[in-house]
């Protein structure tokens, strides 16, 4: 009797379609990315920033006597006025003083530098504001090459003169785990918030200069007049002494003591008229225009206004000052530059893609098969450089000190 043993066909496995590759291949690449970010936090352990410092120590207001009720200076006040009008100038009300003031901030080469600065520093920054967002280039290559008869290529191709045509479309984006991006677009606005406080501490400075040479023109016209004055009514003194002399009513006594304040009086004339040349020439060099100085009416004294000034000042009026504003900034992009160079103690981690065409010949290259595309991250940690992220570091620190020192 024989034993049949009925066997039956394995089941046959389902077919690996694209779909279903591409799922395996994806299903792997993001669990191995999933790994490497978590991996992340022991490839930060390898970051050395021992040792490295600011030293300098922001000083408050109190540490340097400007305590909120010394000297009359009181707490900020919201009913009161803080904000000083650009124009201030034209408090004085005067229309010739207007008109300079104006020509020199058309005029001034400081000003166009500032101005300058700032436009640089809002480059740098939009630069470093597109540093957070994706990149996305786009490539076309076509060459004309021979292949080695003796390389590795496969037959048709040895030996042959083909065309290589690769048309792409490539895209990254850097994940900012560790702030770099962020801290250089903040110092980057610090910088450029810098500028535009040093553009606006010149134009305060050329102006106040402006018219505190205005104010001292007229000053020294007001003194001239009163020394020109004082010296015709010697001269009348003089000549009346003199009469009386010869009527015999007054001495060579009284005729020596009438002329002595005569030298005194011209001297004084003399260094008055000198001062107020050198205040006009200063002027014209104000404004950029040594004929303004010269076609300037005298000012008069009493025709220019008073400005008010507040019985009590807010305590944070210092502070107001562009010059100090922008020193303020200056810190706040140095602080912002040393996180940056922290920063780059840590993996850098990017995302990159592509799409395309590339082919071996002309003739198939805008065919279905031609095309290709990739997708993957990029993770890069500095493990020995030389020192020369820590000295970056130290330079940033440094910069630090100064900008608050």
């Amino acid at each position: 009797m024989q034993n049949h043993t009925l066997s039956h066909p394995a089941p046959a496995q389902p077919a690996r379609t694209p779909v279903r590759r591409w799922s395996e291949g994806a299903t792997l690449y993001f669990g191995t990315l999933a790994l490497a970010l978590l991996a992340l936090p022991g490839l930060t352990g390898c970051a050395d920033m021992s040792g490295i410092a600011s030293t300098a120590q922001v000083r408050d207001a109190a540490s340097v006597g400007l305590g909120t009720q010394a000297g009359g200076v009181q707490p900020v006040d919201a009913a009161m006025p803080v904000d000083t009008p650009a124009d201030w100038w034209r408090g004085f009300g005067d229309a010739q003083l207007d008109a300079l003031v104006q020509q020199a901030l058309a005029t001034s080469p400081s000003l166009k530098l500032a101005e300058a600065r700032i436009a640089r520093a809002t480059a740098f920054t939009e630069t470093a504001r597109a540093a957070q967002g994706p990149q996305l280039n786009g490539s076309l290559d076509a060459t004309r090459q021979l292949y080695s008869g003796n390389g590795p290529y496969p037959a048709g191709q040895a030996g042959s003169i083909l065309s290589v045509e690769t048309a792409r479309l490539s895209g990254s984006w850097e994940i900012d785990f560790f702030g770099k991006n962020r801290a250089a677009l903040a110092s980057a606005v610090g910088a450029a918030n810098a500028a535009q406080a040093d553009a606006q501490a010149a134009r305060l400075l050329l102006a106040a200069n402006v018219a505190r040479n205005y104010l001292q023109l007229a000053r020294l016209q007001a003194q001239l007049q009163v020394a020109e004055r004082t010296l015709a009514q010697r001269n009348e003194t003089l000549q009346l002494v003199q009469g009386r002399l010869a009527a015999g009513l007054d001495t060579q006594l009284e005729l020596r003591q009438s002329e002595g304040g005569l030298p005194e009086a011209r001297q004084q004339i003399e260094a008055l008229r000198e001062q107020v040349a050198l205040t006009r020439n200063a002027i014209g060099a104000l404004v950029g225009d040594p004929n303004a100085a010269v076609a300037l009416n005298p000012p008069a004294l009493t025709a220019i206004r008073s400005m008010a000034v507040p019985a009590a000042l807010p305590a944070d009026l210092l502070g107001r000052r562009p010059d100090v504003a922008a020193a303020r900034w200056r810190v706040e992009a140095a602080t912002k530059d040393i996180a940056v160079a922290r920063a780059q103690f840590y993996p850098n981690v990017s995302l990159t893609a592509f799409v395309g065409l590339s082919s071996l010949g002309l003739s198939n290259f805008i065919e279905a098969g031609s095309k290709e595309w990739g997708v993957g991250p990029a993770i890069r940690l500095p493990i020995f450089d030389s020192g020369r992220l820590r000295a970056n570091l130290r330079g940033k620190s440094a910069d630090l000190d100064a900008a608050i020192e």
